[in-house]
């Protein structure tokens, strides 16, 4: 009896195999790219210029990141984009999480006026002057602190953790109330252990925002080489690179690349290597809520 449940058809194994080869080919297809910029990261610049790079480097090499290695403010860049991504994520957290608590609250009175107003950004921005002008005003320009306080809060992101928190079951809040909860104890004790996926999704949301950041520190502080950023720096070794060159032809720029010049090519992609690196690694720490969904830890009444 087992044996005729358990039977399949001939085309029950034909269709598994067409799903099989169709994920292959999709899987080669979103790996192929990533596999091409780190071959060509670690390819000889000479050799790059000619083409034909697949997965793997044909003359493998370093000389691209030590290329990279001679801009001294690359490592002063690295240490800020560190501790702005850091300190910028975790006050972004704490700060739209209290601010999503609130605006959950079914006894505050203004939570619709609140929530529209803030979902009205979404769709109307003051421009980039009006918001240099206002930045200027309260004397944030040239300071670490305009990394982390004009975006501290994304209307996005609160919109998430306040959905979130709405489909929480609002009986242990009553209940915790009668208890003799107050509300900084109802945030910290009963809501927030309950929102560790949200938590982690939007987390990574600012982490990246901040870590790929590099406008910011172009407009607010292009000259203070004391909160230089990882980003900036690498966008202006790029653009070097690039003039060198000067839409130099194929032949000049291999001429190029053998006088041991590291062709932009090489540059961009030993760029791209170094700016995702991060995000790769910490991507697999936080992946799990992404596939258990935003609804693990809650008491469904």
């Amino acid at each position: 009896m087992r044996k005729g449940l358990q039977q399949r058809s001939k085309g029950d194994y034909i269709m598994d195999a067409v799903i099989l080869v169709v994920m292959l080919l999709v899987i080669i297809a979103t790996l192929f790219p990533f596999l091409n910029v780190l071959a060509t990261a670690f390819n000889k610049s000479s050799d790059s210029i000619k083409g034909g790079i697949g997965i793997f480097p044909r003359v493998p090499t370093l000389d691209n990141f030590k290329e990279l290695g001679r801009y001294p403010l690359l490592f002063q860049g690295a240490l800020i984009s560190f501790l702005r991504t850091l300190i910028g994520t975790a006050a972004s957290l704490f700060s739209t999480c209290m601010l999503a608590y609130v605006l959950s609250r079914r006894d505050f009175m203004f939570r619709r006026f609140f929530t529209a107003v803030f979902l009205f950004t979404m769709y109307i921005d003051s421009g980039i002057i009006p918001s240099f002008m206002v930045i200027r005003a309260f004397g944030l320009n040239n300071t670490f602190w305009v990394y982390i306080i004009p975006g501290i809060i994304s209307a996005y992101n609160l919109i998430l953790v306040r959905s979130f928190i709405d489909q929480l079951p609002y009986s242990l809040q009553e209940s915790a109330f009668l208890d003799g909860a107050n509300d900084l104890t109802m945030f910290f004790r009963i809501v927030m252990p309950l929102c560790p996926p949200v938590i982690a999704t939007v987390g990574l949301f600012y982490a990246v925002g901040q870590w790929n950041s590099w406008f910011d520190t172009y407009l607010f502080a292009p000259f203070n080489e004391q909160i230089t950023t990882l980003q900036y720096e690498l966008m202006k070794i790029l653009q070097q690179s690039q003039a060198q060159s000067g839409g130099a032809n194929l032949g000049q720029a291999a001429r190029i690349a053998q006088a041991n010049t590291i062709s932009p090519l090489s540059i961009r992609m030993a760029v791209t290597v170094i700016t995702v690196t991060p995000i790769i690694i910490v991507y697999p720490f936080v992946q799990k809520y992404f596939v258990t969904g935003l609804t693990l830890g809650a008491v469904k009444s």
